[in-house]
């Protein structure tokens, strides 16, 4: 039987129910630190001192756990971009923490954006399935994955393909096996991270986040999240089809060597999933959050914050990318905090 001891040193840096945990208490300190701003606007209180270390702490959390997820996005997902976002993910945080402990109030904005960020995303990465009065439902993440991978097949199925549905090692119809002409047998699964969600969480919580009229923030929801569930639908089929056929066996010792893998037959999944396709994402998500501004330029003030984090020096974005800024909800200006 595990000690206590054995039980945290297993879990430490791998995404388990410890990094669940985590998330969701760091998350519940974001939401608590938002609510408590949120009622001193509304009662007049100056409640700033008794929300400000709150969210400083959810900011200190919120860094160890993008930390404690390095070893595996770099190592086990072997994924240069998000091993990458990890780690600088955890200065990051601290950073962001320590300005707004002396007094950046424009931050709680984006404290909040992360609140809303996990109280999308956390239910579908860690609710099970359930039953309730006789009937059981699926797991949150189980529908959303099973939903992705049959829309991927329809298009696999459109560009003249049909490799063979089969279960995957989560154990949900959502893995298509493929039958190289050497006869081996390739499997491309899509998971939770294949689904978009992630994206669509981020935006949802950035446009959550500001204040601005609903009418706006639906547009900016309208814009956003179809464009990125499209576009990820498009890449699933993309990548399984590159992967179950092998058109991107190119210069495979070279993959290998930068991935540390010696499958050659990933060599394709690896070019087209987390060099190809990783990148035109972060292009897109650029494209996304210009087209999303112009519906709600109050998102101009979170951009500008990440920007003086990872620059350290203030910007306009309304003048460099020639974006209107309409004013946001009025408030004393006393007590705005964005």
């Amino acid at each position: 039987m595990q000690t206590a001891t054995e039980w945290l040193r297993s879990e430490l840096f791998t995404v388990g129910p410890l990094s669940d945990a985590l998330a969701w208490v760091v998350i519940g300190l974001f939401v608590l630190a938002g609510a408590v701003e949120w009622y001193g606007r509304r009662t007049d209180a100056d409640l700033m001192d008794t929300a400000r270390p709150i969210a400083v702490a959810a900011w200190v959390g919120f860094g160890i756990f993008w930390l404690n997820l390095f070893p595996a996005f770099a190592f086990e997902h072997q994924s240069y971009v998000e091993g990458i976002l990890s780690l600088v993910g955890f200065p990051a945080c601290l950073y962001v923490a320590k300005l707004l402990y002396d007094g950046r109030d424009t931050l709680f904005v984006l404290s909040r954006a992360v609140a809303v960020m996990g109280v999308i995303y956390l239910p579908f990465e860690t609710i099970p399935a359930f039953t309730l009065g006789g009937t059981t439902f699926p797991a949150p993440r189980q529908f959303l994955i099973e939903f992705v991978t049959m829309l991927t097949g329809e298009i696999i199925t459109l560009f003249g393909y049909s490799p063979a549905l089969v279960e995957s090692p989560e154990g949900y119809m959502a893995t298509y096996q493929w039958i190289l002409e050497d006869g081996h047998r390739y499997n491309v699964s899509i998971v939770l991270a294949c689904t978009g969600l992630g994206s669509i969480a981020i935006f949802g919580g950035l446009i959550g986040a500001v204040r601005a009229p609903l009418s706006r923030k639906l547009r900016g929801l309208a814009v956003a999240v179809p464009i990125i569930f499209v576009l990820n639908v498009f890449r699933t089929a993309f990548i399984s089809i590159v992967s179950g056929n092998q058109l991107m066996h190119w210069f495979p010792e070279v993959v290998l060597f930068m991935f540390g893998e010696t499958n050659a037959y990933r060599v394709s999944f690896l070019l087209s999933d987390r060099v190809i396709s990783q990148l035109l994402a972060v292009v897109a998500l650029i494209g996304i959050t210009y087209l999303v501004a112009r519906q709600l330029p109050e998102l101009l003030t979170v951009l500008e914050d990440i920007l003086y984090v990872l620059t350290g020096e203030e910007h306009d974005l309304q003048d460099a990318l020639d974006l209107p800024r309409e004013p946001a909800v009025e408030q004393p200006e006393a007590r705005r905090a964005d």
